[in-house]
């Protein structure tokens, strides 16, 4: 399979199955889509006429040079190549685990207005996925005791594994910061006798980032996640205090504090976009006209609730994707002036390792949900990741009697680029992995589904990161 697309003034073929990337003229690129695969109706002599008629000032010799080179290409596996991971590749439930989402806060200080736990109740998230409007009875706060044993839970799972990843998340983590701190410090006790290695993320509004916050992050987490959402007028409709006030000045002046002090240390900006904010460029080039250099910025999606809280109308629609398309468009040029100009930022959509990258098992199989990668909640509730939490049909067990709802591990274990029949045709299936498994289930009804404006945003983006390596290399 190939993938032909322009952009940017770039003509561009994928070869999807090995994932060599072509930059060529305006005639290699029409023979090549002639050609369209290798069961392609059109003999050689066909191509030729129609390309001869098609490029009237093009010679049959030049037509002819092309022709070969393209057969050379094929020869060698770089264009018109065979998948051949297809049905070859055993997705197994029994892989160790190697990261933990511990939910150490059911609580947040925020109300935002497509938090994807449907709302608040006080400063405790609605978790519950049942049809009411009941919060959970479980603590909102992780005890250290439930996090030293997701910890040693980890450990006990990781079998071979030596890195392990354990994220900070919420709700707030910041509520409940002494026990972030002992979960980190019980942990690194227990790489000196196990030889593991944690890399510990912390995911936070940055309303109560302090001196003490800066510092025990700088020295233990390997990145730091800041929510912003762009411009102040954006970030204050949607991220908003329990009392209904904006919180980008606040957020602004502590996130900008801890940046500085990280230096080169790994964070990231993250915000979301919605129907409210279309013209999303503008929210990324501001914040990283704040100074922040790496910055990412999401689709709102469905939480599987029938909307996002109580802000459904900022979901978007598949009659949005063309002003969404074009913003991407015009992030990557805008990326590309302001690169020559030695002002460049860093979109985490755009970065791709076109020579490494993932390894085949995850470019098949994803981030590794419910089997790889489990969420932790409060109580010690184990879940395939914190977008699932409060969903009983979700429920694998917890982190003292282990993963009991073995069937589900399994159906999670199966999914993959393979078994989605939406993803085995697709072009961008090596980039997405099939997608998220939640995203897919909120919209679908099936973990084995896909998220449809989802798949087109992410084929959109690839689309503009594949260019920008493409310029990159030729300039």
């Amino acid at each position: 399979m190939i993938h032909c697309f322009k952009l940017c003034g770039y003509n561009i073929v994928l070869d999807v199955a090995s994932g060599s990337i072509h930059s060529v003229d305006n005639l290699a690129y029409d023979i090549i889509k002639k050609q369209g695969d290798r069961s392609s109706a059109f003999s050689r002599d066909e191509v030729i006429r129609q390309i001869s008629a098609a490029h009237p000032g093009v010679s049959e010799d030049d037509i002819i040079e092309v022709l070969d080179d393209i057969e050379m290409l094929r020869s060698r596996g770089k264009l018109f190549s065979d998948d051949i991971y297809d049905n070859t590749v055993n997705i197994k439930c029994d892989v160790p685990l190697s990261a933990l989402c511990l939910n150490v806060s059911h609580a947040c200080n925020m109300s935002c207005a497509y938090c994807f736990a449907g709302g608040a109740e006080g400063q405790v998230l609605c978790y519950s996925k049942e049809k009411h409007n009941t919060c959970p009875s479980a603590p909102p706060l992780m005890s250290l005791e439930t996090g030293k044993q997701a910890i040693d839970f980890l450990v006990s799972h990781s079998g071979d594994r030596i890195n392990l990843d354990v994220d900070f998340f919420g709700g707030e983590p910041l509520l409940n910061w002494d026990v972030v701190k002992d979960i980190v410090r019980y942990a690194r006790e227990i790489e000196r006798n196990t030889g593991k290695k944690f890399r510990f993320t912390l995911t936070t509004n940055g309303l109560l980032i302090d001196d003490d916050v800066i510092n025990f992050t700088n020295n233990q987490m390997k990145n730091v996640v800041l929510s912003l959402d762009g411009r102040p007028e954006v970030h204050d409709a949607m991220r908003k205090l329990p009392n209904g006030d904006g919180s980008y000045s606040d957020v602004v002046s502590k996130i900008t504090k801890l940046v500085e002090a990280r230096r080169s240390k790994g964070y990231y900006i993250r915000g979301t976009y919605t129907r409210g904010n279309k013209d999303f460029v503008n929210d990324i080039l501001h914040i990283a006209d704040l100074g922040f250099k790496e910055l990412s910025m999401e689709p709102v999606v469905p939480d599987g609730q029938g909307g996002q809280g109580d802000g459904s109308s900022v979901l978007l629609s598949a009659d949005d994707l063309p002003e969404l398309f074009k913003q991407y468009e015009m992030l990557a040029v805008e990326m590309q002036r302001r690169e020559k100009l030695g002002t460049g930022f860093s979109f985490y959509h755009y970065n791709l390792d076109l020579t490494g990258g993932p390894c085949v098992h995850k470019r098949i199989a994803g981030c590794g949900v419910g089997t790889e990668y489990m969420a932790v909640t409060p109580s010690g509730e184990l879940y395939p990741c914190h977008q699932f939490i409060g969903d009983p049909k979700f429920l694998l067990g917890d982190i003292w009697r282990g993963v009991e709802n073995g069937s589900l591990r399994d159906e999670f274990s199966k999914c993959s680029i393979y078994s989605r029949k939406e993803c085995r045709d697709c072009w961008v299936r090596f980039y997405c992995s099939g997608g998220c498994a939640a995203n897919a289930y909120n919209a679908s009804g099936s973990i084995s589904g896909v998220y449809e404006i989802g798949c087109e945003l992410f084929k959109k983006r690839i689309e503009c990161a594949i260019m920008l390596q493409v310029a990159m290399e030729l300039s």
